[in-house]
């Protein structure tokens, strides 16, 4: 009775359903009968077809999802983020690249910097190409010998220090159905590990980030130190801003734990549970409240 119910509403409310709409769903549910009568044994299984007509019918037009009925709508969310991984796999394929270095070329790189311990990579590399061989200073640094380094301060022992003067930040990305990407810029406090500032865009530049720093410390709470990574976004315009702020610019090789354990959280607790559409500022700005 209550099925019947919900028909003769339904049949009722098509008139004022827009014709595109009304197509979509006949296509929705003309696929969804396609996919149920092929008598396979077992649960209903999709082929590659029907996720990528289903994604795609989804994302012309969202508001067919009450329709869909022989899949829920976290596994849509799966398969998107699956279909995110296989462009961006296709897109980064390698194309070639350096080629590789002889043995004999390797073992006497090494030799050099061993018989030579004042040598650095540019010296090194300048007497191979006196006598002819043909390789970039990069490959010179990477097969010399490692010495080990004089002990000096550690980051514990740092961190321990200046915990109060410090602050991070840095960039992570958000794909969104269209397979775009959005940047967002997350600042945190060490010193109490405190989110004190996150935004997003999808044109990150070194003008933004500098604006974005001004935002985010007013005049008298200011740290000392803002630690960041080597990316090549945090141009002149941002090195000049912190200068003229008085905060000390640390680069850092590598990443910084405590600002991508935060950037893990937000991945594991808000992203990771939804289709990101063009507008994310919102939605991260009510979890970073929450």
């Amino acid at each position: 009775m209550i099925g019947l119910l919900c028909f003769v509403l339904a049949v009722l409310a098509s008139p004022f359903k827009s014709r595109l709409r009304l197509e979509a769903e006949n296509a929705m549910l003309r696929r969804q009968l396609i996919v149920l009568r092929r008598r396979l044994p077992g649960r209903v299984r999709l082929t590659n077809n029907d996720r990528w007509f289903l994604i795609q019918l989804y994302r012309w037009l969202p508001s067919i999802l009450p329709v869909l009925t022989i899949i829920r709508p976290e596994t849509l969310v799966r398969w998107h983020r699956a279909g995110f991984r296989c462009y961006w796999r296709w897109k980064s394929r390698p194309l070639g690249g350096r080629p590789q270095i002889d043995t004999e070329l390797r073992v006497l790189i090494r030799r050099m910097s061993v018989e030579n311990p004042l040598w650095g990579a540019p010296r090194i590399h300048g007497e191979l190409l006196k006598l002819g061989f043909e390789v970039a200073q990069s490959s010179v640094a990477k097969y010399m010998v490692k010495r080990r380094a004089p002990p000096s301060q550690g980051w514990r022992s740092f961190l321990r220090n200046h915990a109060s003067d410090i602050a991070a930040m840095d960039l992570f990305v958000v794909p969104t159905i269209g397979f775009d990407l959005l940047y967002a810029l997350i600042i945190v406090r060490l010193a109490r590990r405190e989110l004190i500032w996150v935004n997003v865009t999808a044109h990150p530049t070194a003008e933004w980030i500098a604006r974005q720093i001004t935002e985010a410390f007013p005049w008298n709470e200011t740290p000392r130190y803002l630690i960041r990574d080597r990316d090549a976004i945090y141009g002149t315009v941002v090195r000049r801003r912190l200068r003229s702020m008085g905060i000390r610019d640390k680069p850092i090789f590598g990443w910084f734990a405590m600002a991508e354990r935060l950037i893990g959280s937000i991945r594991r607790k808000c992203v990771d549970h939804l289709v990101v559409f063009d507008e994310f500022a919102p939605v991260l700005r009510s979890y970073v409240r929450y």
